[in-house]
């Protein structure tokens, strides 16, 4: 296992056994991090483990296992708040995931304060999760979603966003970082000139938690949405992080078991924070793994893999430059290690597939951003995303693959 606060690939490669294989007869590179990283040991046993010998429903038991469990899921509960500085353990909501997290916002939010003819501020980088939502609230409350135009290099036009603050306003909703472009969005910034105006403001966290770290408190964000699959953790597994002065407020989103105080036919009250917002049984094997994940990362130091993937970005970014006809979309000065292209000529699904017969997984196609690639003029791109595990090695193989595709098709 990767030892503390240093930084040895090697070390930490062996640590993911589904790096080493191959497919097609050819080493896999795994350029598809932006949909779901992979799982480092520690954190797949850590799920054998609980299913293997402590698995067992979670809060209402009084037997030994659930007891166990219990105390378990709760701890986990805070190694999440540490890890993102959380004032209290009240404010950590554990979710399937985003958009999940998003919807619960949207709705309960939504429910509480938004009425006809108010506005909800996203912008035009966002994913599908962050979109729909809040167009399914404002149909329902004859409300309107206000877009965020971005300028060429994908990065949010900060003078329209404050133009487009009002009294109508009633809650911005944006991305700490796009997952096509790899734009990092000064979030603290849209944070600080939204609270001007006490206007609430919610961070879809999807694609920064991996890659850099992240304090609530620093940001004064009122929300912050993350995925524990994007985080090395287990599937279906999420955090929303809500200030406890919302949270109090709002009404829950689902309702069922554990989530309620005391219910009556003729009446439910609710339970105290954060059991308010977790009905029925939780996904509590996916919750520790999730803290394990986390615990992981800490062993190696965000701040040591940020600087690590920089560095794969900047290798990256220069080496196919280099290759003829090719167009690299998302070019903001600041980005984490994402790069989205086109090949002059050759559809980026061609692209992929044949880049998949050589070994190297990337995505293709518009990655949930349609409005996205609507604003590029295009239909979709191949997109590569790095993690701590890649290497400058497969990068290069990636560029010799890249110029056996522009061969292939002439």
């Amino acid at each position: 296992m990767a030892q503390a606060k240093t930084y040895n690939i090697e070390t930490i490669r062996n640590d993911f056994p589904i790096l080493h294989q191959q497919v097609h007869n050819r080493p896999l590179i795994y350029f598809d991090n932006a949909a779901t990283t992979q799982k480092p040991q520690p954190v797949i046993d850590k799920v054998n483990e609980i299913y293997s010998l402590k698995n067992s429903n979670i809060h209402r038991g009084v037997h030994y296992l659930s007891a166990q469990l219990t105390e378990e899921y709760e701890n986990a509960r805070e190694k999440i708040r540490e890890f993102i500085n959380a004032p209290s353990t009240k404010e950590i909501i554990f979710t399937s995931g985003t958009t999940h997290s998003i919807n619960a916002v949207a709705y309960s939010f939504g429910e509480k304060y938004v009425e006809p003819d108010d506005e909800i501020i996203i912008a035009e980088l966002e994913h599908h999760a962050n979109i729909v939502p809040w167009q399914v609230l404002c149909e329902r409350k004859n409300a309107h979603v206000k877009v965020v135009p971005i300028n060429d290099r994908g990065e949010i036009m900060m003078d329209e966003y404050a133009r487009m603050l009002s009294d109508n306003t009633k809650i911005v909703a944006i991305n700490h970082i796009s997952n096509s472009l790899g734009t990092i969005n000064d979030v603290k910034e849209i944070i600080e000139l939204a609270h001007a105006r006490e206007i609430p403001v919610l961070v879809d966290g999807a694609q920064s938690i991996q890659h850099q770290p992240v304090d609530v408190q620093d940001l004064d964000c009122d929300f912050f949405a993350f995925s524990g699959h994007k985080i090395y953790g287990p599937n279906g597994t999420g955090v929303l992080y809500g200030k406890e002065k919302w949270l109090e407020e709002l009404p829950p989103y689902q309702t069922g078991g554990e989530m309620i105080h005391k219910v009556t036919f003729e009446r439910t009250t609710y339970n105290s924070l954060p059991f308010k917002f977790e009905a029925g049984t939780p996904n509590y094997v996916g919750a520790i793994g999730m803290a394990e994940a986390l615990k992981y990362l800490q062993s190696i130091g965000l701040n040591e893999i940020a600087g690590y993937e920089q560095e794969l970005l900047d290798y990256a970014t220069t080496r196919l430059r280099d290759i003829p006809g090719l167009t690299i979309y998302g070019t903001a000065n600041k980005k984490i290690g994402v790069i989205s292209f086109l090949i002059n000529g050759i559809h980026h699904y061609d692209t992929g597939m044949v880049l998949d017969k050589m070994g190297v997984a990337v995505r293709t196609g518009h990655h949930c951003n349609e409005p996205l690639m609507n604003r590029f003029g295009i239909e979709g791109t191949v997109r590569c995303s790095f993690a701590m595990y890649n290497t400058k090695e497969e990068i290069d193989h990636l560029y010799d693959a890249l110029i056996k595709v522009k061969e292939l098709f002439g």
